[in-house]
This record gives structure tokens, C-alpha cells and sequence, in this order.
């Protein structure tokens, strides 16, 4: 009789504990065409010795569980003191484009210059640098990444006289953090926070559709070690919290080397008639961008 006394108590806990997990379950939407996620990596690259993050970020794209030869979007700082304004620095970015990932424009100073405090002549004059600077390497970038997300019309007109349009994000793993400590403890709930930001935009139609899929635009700082570190970790989780939150991934969620990247970067970029964006989460409540 006990037995089967624990045997119906078990079977009620059991049944409790289902319907539990079925209320926080957040249900599929199957009439949303599915995500793709567009990597993209700023304020690189960086001359820190062995282990490299610029070239463990290289390595993990080429090769990991998730989807082995993911291509990205790099947005370098060609004129940086400690990155691509040296030697070493050069020859990665140049390695970045051997491999099939596309450089953006991020900074042509020694520093992380905010575009917005810029003179008119300043700014023109550090884009054309910039663009120099990437002429080059042989390439010419047509997507900038403005630091610290600060932009306004001014800084988007001198973007598009210089060819370059600018890119934001969707997502972003809140890592460009330049002192240690670099880790990220709570990656797994921020994940979690920035999906929650994410649905409602998929849900109501706001992300276009560009062959099909949504591209979902998602920011690391390659220059952090422990981003680098665990770059193939972040690639899954990514995966996991975008499907707790009943979005749709499409079977090959990441661009890759048949993907046009620029391409759907530039699908992706401001447009100058619309309202200032906003960074999900952390640089939302910091930067307060016009309006």
C-alpha cells in the first residue's frame, strides 16, 4: 500500500512539476521566418601575446560544434595603439580577410574617438584616413561600426559622402570591456534578456527578410580573452536562448563562406529617415542618444 501510495505522490509531482515547465515554456511561432545570426567583432584587432584572442576568435569560427567556417564581420581600429595600428596588427587583418570575413570601419585614431564630438573637418578627415587605411590591405569597406553606438545625422552624412553605411545590433554580448576582469558571469541570464528584447521585434515584423531569413545581427569584442575563450560556448548559447524564447533558427543559423556577408550587413544598416536606434540592455540606460 505505501508503495503505491509514493508511487501516485511521485506521479503528482511529476505531472505538477510538467505543468510548471508547460506555463514558462514560451510557445513557437511558426508564421516567423527564422533567424540567422550576422557575427560581428569590434575594436579589434588585438596584439596581445599567445594565446592571441583575434586569432582564437579565427580559429573557433573555422571550426566549432555548432557550424564549422562562420564568416563575420570584423570591425577594426586600423590606427589603434595596441591593435591595427601596428605590424602584428596589420598582418591580422589582413589574415581576416584571407579567410573570408569582411572588415568594417570602427576607428582610424589611436584611441576609441567618439564620432559625435567631432569637428565636421575632423571626422571627414579621420574617415578618409581610415578608408586609406584599408585601401591598404586591398579592401574597401562599405559598413561602419560607430564607437560607443553614437551617431546623429551629421555623423550619418558624413558616413554615406565617405560610401559607408552604419551597422548596429541586435544583440550584443555586453564584452567590450577593456580591464580586467573580462568575464562574463552572468552571460547565460543577459542572453536570456536580450532574446526577451529580441521577440517582440520578430514577432511584430520589424527585422527584414533577406533570403528568407531574418538576420540577426550580434555583437563580441574579439580583443577580449575571455570572449575569445569562450566564443564556441556563446555560438550555442545563442542558439538555446533564441528557442526558449520560441524563435524560429533556420537549420543553418550562422553566415558562412556561400554567404554574400556585406551584403546582409548593408541590408541591415541605419537608414536616414528613421529614429535614433538604441542598443538593447546595458548601453540603452548609458547612452542617451537623440531622438
Amino acid at each position: 500500500m505505501r508503495t503505491l501510495f509514493s508511487c501516485l505522490v511521485l506521479a503528482a509531482l511529476a505531472l505538477l512539476g510538467g505543468c510548471r515547465s508547460a506555463a514558462h515554456r514560451v510557445a513557437t511561432s511558426p508564421d516567423t521566418p527564422p533567424l540567422r545570426f550576422l557575427l560581428t567583432f569590434d575594436d579589434g584587432p588585438s596584439i596581445r601575446s599567445a594565446p592571441n584572442p583575434t586569432e582564437q576568435v579565427l580559429g573557433t569560427l573555422a571550426r566549432n560544434p555548432v557550424q564549422p567556417g562562420i564568416k563575420a564581420i570584423f570591425f577594426v581600429q586600423t590606427r589603434a595603439a595596441n591593435g591595427g595600428g601596428t605590424p602584428q596588427g596589420r598582418q591580422l587583418m589582413q589574415r581576416e580577410l584571407a579567410l573570408g570575413h569582411v572588415l568594417g570601419f570602427h576607428t582610424a585614431t589611436p584611441g576609441h574617438s567618439n564620432h559625435l564630438s567631432m569637428s565636421a573637418d575632423v571626422l571627414g578627415e579621420t574617415l578618409k584616413t581610415g578608408l586609406a587605411d584599408h585601401a591598404d590591405l586591398g579592401v574597401v569597406p562599405r559598413v561602419v561600426r560607430p564607437p560607443m553606438w553614437a551617431y546623429d545625422d551629421r555623423t550619418l552624412g558624413a558616413y554615406a559622402d565617405a560610401g559607408l553605411r552604419a551597422l548596429l545590433t541586435d544583440v550584443t554580448a555586453n564584452d567590450g570591456k577593456l580591464f580586467p576582469p573580462y568575464g562574463s558571469p552572468r552571460r547565460k541570464q543577459h542572453m536570456k534578456y536580450q532574446m526577451e528584447l529580441l521577440r517582440p521585434r520578430v514577432l511584430a515584423g520589424e527585422l527584414p527578410v533577406v533570403q528568407g531569413v531574418i538576420p540577426v545581427v550580434v555583437t563580441f569584442h574579439d580583443p577580449n580573452p575571455f570572449t575569445a575563450e569562450h566564443l564556441a560556448e556563446y555560438l550555442q548559447l545563442l542558439l538555446n536562448s533564441a528557442r526558449q524564447q520560441g524563435l524560429r533558427v533556420a537549420d543553418r543559423p550562422f553566415y558562412g563562406q556561400d554567404d554574400d556577408v556585406e551584403a546582409i550587413a548593408l541590408a541591415r544598416t541605419v537608414n536616414a529617415e528613421d529614429p535614433v536606434q538604441h542598443i538593447p540592455g546595458f548601453w540603452q540606460s548609458l547612452l542617451r542618444l537623440k531622438p
